[in-house]
């Protein structure tokens, strides 16, 4: 995790300058796309919150001790005016800069971040990486918002409504498992928020993965994915509980300890219900590539 803490060192060095995001992933020897998307999953925050909330700490110290004008700090930091300095500083701190340097008002320091590689658990994880050719996953989608625990009320509501008739005649598109390919009805999610904050907003599809030529049927939406690597990572247990922990593994255990690194593309969750279905079988699909070598 060495290049990772010295991008958050670098981070600190650039407070008072623009921040260039792939210079940061270039000094943690990563692709931007994966290193934003890493960050969020790993910190609990959108890369651009940390920065700002960083810049802000650091700031906070430079109004307090008086030796500048207010103007001063916030063009140091890149602010425009003085108001918009105001308004940023107490969306973290919970008050303006004068109040805080005429009152001595209690502040919000943001810590640097650093990551460690920590043992969690003894087990092996049940994983494989999969070439697959171009394919296309039909079926419909909607906008939904993204939750990391519980049930998604959005998507509950989305899947009543579609009905069991096209659920059932979009899983008869889908390749079998013996293709190789993600098999039955999939959720499918991709067009995330940069930030992949909870609560953000990604597009989600009730869908099935198939090889076929043809277009698909007029009332189904299609998406294109290409040729490539993908992660499958396996679970059963509670559902939604252990379908959700398959993303903490993926980015906090998996990806940290492997040289792969996550390319644009969908991530496919494939369920097999069990009995009443309380619990399931479940894949989870996310597509990668070998991290370079240095």
């Amino acid at each position: 995790m060495d290049g990772w803490n010295d991008a958050m060192a670098a981070i600190d060095d650039r407070l008072e300058a623009e921040i260039d995001v792939a210079e940061l992933a270039r000094i943690a020897r990563t692709s931007e796309y994966h290193f934003r998307r890493m960050f969020s999953t790993l910190a609990g925050l959108p890369l651009s919150e940390y920065i700002r909330r960083r810049r802000l700490t650091v700031a906070a110290a430079a109004v307090l001790a008086g030796r500048e004008t207010l103007s001063d700090i916030a063009a140091r930091f890149g602010y425009g005016s003085g108001d918009a300095f105001a308004r940023a500083f107490a969306a973290v701190h919970g008050v303006g800069p004068e109040e805080a340097r005429r009152t001595g008002a209690a502040l919000r320091s943001q810590s640097r971040l650093s990551f460690h590689l920590t043992v969690e658990g003894s087990s092996p994880m049940e994983y494989r990486i999969t070439p697959l050719p171009a394919f296309r996953i039909v079926g419909r989608s909607t906008r939904v918002p993204l939750v990391f625990e519980g049930p998604n009320a959005e998507i509950e509501r989305f899947t009543r409504e579609l009905g069991e008739d096209v659920r059932a005649r979009i899983a008869a598109l889908g390749e079998s498992a013996d293709e190789g390919m993600p098999a039955g009805t999939l959720s499918v999610s991709d067009e995330f928020d940069e930030s992949r904050a909870e609560g953000s907003m990604l597009r989600y599809t009730i869908g099935a993965a198939t090889r076929a030529e043809a277009s698909p049927p007029a009332d189904l939406d299609g998406i294109e994915v290409g040729a490539g690597d993908w992660l499958v990572l396996s679970t059963e247990g509670r559902v939604p509980e252990a379908l959700q922990q398959l993303w903490p593994l993926a980015y906090g255990e998996w990806l940290p300890a492997n040289p792969y690194r996550l390319v644009p593309g969908p991530e496919i969750l494939a369920v097999e219900p069990i009995g009443d279905g309380s619990t399931a079988r479940a894949q989870l699909w996310l597509p990668v590539e070998p991290e370079p070598v240095a």
